[in-house]
């Protein structure tokens, strides 16, 4: 749809950008952490682990005055369950409370809006050992977590997440799960032990505090259908429902996908219900929807013949098409990244558009970003033009959205700063900010501000009307 006019971005939009704390803070065993899975997942040879990552946890109010210089309105980061109670359950870490309570004040002096997710993939490995999310005691603890974090930091954090990325960590569990892999039947079991944790946690925000607004984080994208051929247009189908709409139909409607328990039936993947177990979920209404966002997929009919399924891009942690479900399949009109990632900016505003008119909800982006291999030049600065484009073709397509009709209520591109990509490390790097390290080589990490933060800086001075000149101009 072409419009005359295009408006601008909302008056109070939230121009922020994201981290994940095991992705960033460091200090892995400090001050009375305790350990969480991702301590113990391998990661690939030549590639760092999280101990050490970008040194956040010491250099916190240096990073705070760079998000404060490049004019961010909100932060979105996450809480390390495991640095709070050391064993996910049990006894509460001072020290631990207290990084995130300075980490809280010295955003809101700057006029940065937290935005905090309660679980972002670091199950405490205490947790774990005892079955993790299969557990349903993991549903008390989690509860309980989030009333300690409500408790210390509802007073100033008026956005909260649940679970971050819910859906990856079900379709796609390597990465989660160090050791064995659970089985489908076991992962469906998870997942809806999940959904009455995420649920117990917004009844217990609502309760706790009237103005908080707290919502999910999925994983979200649009599906194509590789041809016109029905059969795919099904496919797509299947796999939209199966990858996206069962948590968020269960996140605002309460109830189960009626294809997906389809799915899960004829599979012998249903999980156990528990009683009370709907009625939670049913009373639980989020006031928001977080949307995670890279690129679209397309898919293709299954061919049922044993060959669905293969890895992406040869990475056998990431399986790519279901038997009797869908193939995945190749999309010509799309560009590919140097590691693979498809860019697809205007699935962006496709996705906005079919999660807004199905849920009626606003919306916040709460990842979009590119990872490329950055270089410091002699000049000892970063030229990443190349992240300028992909966000500024993203934003003109979220302002689309926006023109649409959408309610989208801020952009929090992934990530601010470098962080520990789970599966390349230091050389796939995403942030507006340079941290000077390697692999294996600390260096000084040093903080260095790309083009792209000068670039965001700008766009956030004038709320996006440098995008909505461009996008008018067209």
């Amino acid at each position: 749809m072409h419009y005359k006019k295009i408006k601008n971005f909302p008056k109070g939009f939230l121009w922020g950008a994201s981290t994940s704390a095991y992705q960033v803070e460091g200090a892995w065993n400090e001050d009375g952490k305790g350990l969480s899975v991702q301590d113990f997942n391998e990661t690939p040879d030549g590639i760092t682990d999280f101990k050490v990552a970008s040194d956040h946890y010491h250099r916190m109010k240096e990073d705070v005055e760079l998000m404060a210089q490049m004019g961010m309105k909100a932060y979105r980061f996450s809480i390390s369950w495991a640095r709070v109670i050391p064993e996910g359950t049990g006894a509460v870490n001072d020290k631990g409370l207290k990084f995130y309570n300075d980490l809280i004040d010295e955003l809101l002096a700057y006029g940065i809006e937290p935005v905090v997710t309660l679980y972002h993939f670091d199950l405490p490995y205490g947790l774990y050992k005892l079955g993790g999310w299969s557990n349903r005691e993991t549903i008390a603890a989690f509860e309980n977590y989030a009333r300690i974090l409500f408790e210390n930091y509802g007073d100033r954090v008026k956005y909260w997440l649940t679970i971050n990325e819910q859906n990856v960590m079900i379709n796609h569990p390597n990465a989660m799960n160090p050791g064995v892999i659970p089985s489908k039947k076991e992962l469906y079991q998870q997942c809806h032990n999940m959904f009455v944790a995420g649920a117990k946690a917004i009844n217990l925000c609502h309760e706790m505090f009237n103005d908080a607004k707290i919502g999910p984080a999925p994983n979200i994208v649009a599906i194509y259908p590789e041809k016109c051929d029905p059969a795919d247009a099904i496919a797509a189908d299947n796999w939209e429902a199966i990858r996206c709409w069962l948590y968020l139909d269960i996140a605002v409607y309460g109830v189960y996908n009626k294809l997906v328990w389809a799915y899960l039936e004829q599979r012998g993947y249903e999980p156990t219900i528990e009683p009370g177990d709907m009625e939670t979920i049913a009373k639980a209404k989020p006031d928001f929807i977080g949307c995670n966002y890279y690129a679209t997929a397309t898919v293709a009919a299954s061919r049922n013949d044993g060959t669905d399924c293969q890895a992406r891009n040869g990475d056998q942690q990431i399986m790519i098409g279901e038997e009797g479900v869908y193939r995945a399949a190749k999309n010509d009109y799309l560009e590919q990244t140097e590691y693979g990632w498809l860019i697809d900016a205007i699935g962006l505003r496709v996705t906005l558009r079919r999660i807004y008119s199905r849920y009626n909800l606003p919306i916040l982006i709460t990842e979009n970003g590119l990872g490329a291999r950055d270089e410091l030049t002699e000049d000892g600065k970063v030229h990443d033009q190349y992240r300028i484009d992909y966000l500024e073709r993203h934003f003109a397509q979220a302002l689309m959205a926006i023109n649409d009709g959408v309610d989208l209520i801020g952009y929090c591109p992934w990530s601010f700063m470098d962080l520990v990509s789970t599966h390349q490390g230091y050389g796939k790097r995403y942030g507006f900010v340079y941290v000077n390290r390697g692999e294996d080589d600390l260096k000084d990490l040093d903080r260095i501000k790309k083009d792209s933060y000068y670039w965001y800086r700008d766009v956030i001075a004038s709320n996006g009307k440098s995008i909505t000149d461009m996008v008018d101009s067209q």
